[in-house]
């Protein structure tokens, strides 16, 4: 059943139940059993496919680093988003976890990655626009000079990123051309969310993205120590910090923040 699922991306209770001629009801059971182990996820009338990434080098060779932090940092940067958003997701393999945990909610999603993409396409909740250009094979991502206008001509209300590195300067990746497809990201929102795992911190990549000031909200997991989280918290931005996946996101807000900011605790 699985197979059948990841084949097609979605697939109706009805149909899985002819294809493999047993009941609807079998099929709901099993599919508790998927659901809990992440790689599928219910709605309406069928389930979707979000099992482990596609067979890219660069997934085969990072998500499998840190995948309990990863994990932890994707449930609690999804609390972030809203219903109704339009989502900006770019293609790291912390990003892809991000975008696993919102699969079948009505959301308008954004994006240069053909993984990220690939679990959105069959969605009747979600609509999907793929930004175009170059795609770098190692990655799956559209990256260049047309993915860079396009993504001038749009405005969405929050981004995702992933990055390689984090010091006092800032943010950094290991792709001059991603780190360019980034900056017009971060160009194209009103609110920036990185999300990064604690190993990323006090270590700087090829090109430079940013300012640690520069985005909204910095989601990373519990090794990060105390040192940085006062860094991060006197720069202004939000820091979410997430706990293992059976405990709640610490939700760090800086003092001058504005009231009425919505307080973005939530179970992970």
């Amino acid at each position: 059943m699985l197979e059948l699922v990841r084949v097609r991306g979605f697939a109706a209770l009805p149909d899985l139940a002819d294809a493999l001629a047993v009941s609807e009801s079998t099929i709901r059971r099993d599919l508790d059993y998927l659901e809990e182990s992440g790689t599928a996820k219910r709605t309406h009338g069928g389930v979707f496919y979000t099992g482990i990434s596609p067979k890219l080098p660069h997934f085969d060779e990072r998500q499998p680093a840190q995948w309990d932090k990863k994990r932890a940092i994707a449930a609690a940067a999804a609390t972030l988003v809203q219903d109704g958003d339009t989502l900006l997701l770019d293609g790291g393999t912390t990003t892809y976890e991000v975008a696993r945990r919102l699969v079948g909610r009505p959301l308008q999603i954004v994006t240069n990655s053909l993984p990220v993409a690939n679990l959105f396409a069959a969605g009747a909740n979600t609509d999907l626009v793929l930004v175009g250009g170059y795609v770098y094979p190692r990655t799956g991502v559209s990256l260049g000079p047309y993915a860079n206008q396009m993504l001038a001509s749009l405005n969405v209300r929050r981004t995702v990123l992933s990055v390689a590195g984090i010091n006092d300067r800032g943010f950094y990746n290991s792709n001059l051309l991603l780190v360019e497809t980034e900056r017009a990201m971060l160009e194209a929102t009103e609110e920036a969310i990185v999300v990064a795992d604690s190993t990323k911190f006090g270590h700087q990549s090829l090109a430079h993205l940013c300012p640690l000031e520069r985005v909204d909200y910095l989601v990373v997991d519990h090794g990060i120590d105390r040192a940085w989280r006062k860094k991060i918290e006197a720069t202004g931005v939000k820091l979410v910090v997430a706990e293992p996946c059976d405990e709640k996101p610490i939700v760090k807000q800086a003092k001058d923040q504005r009231p009425e900011t919505r307080d973005y605790q939530s179970d992970l």
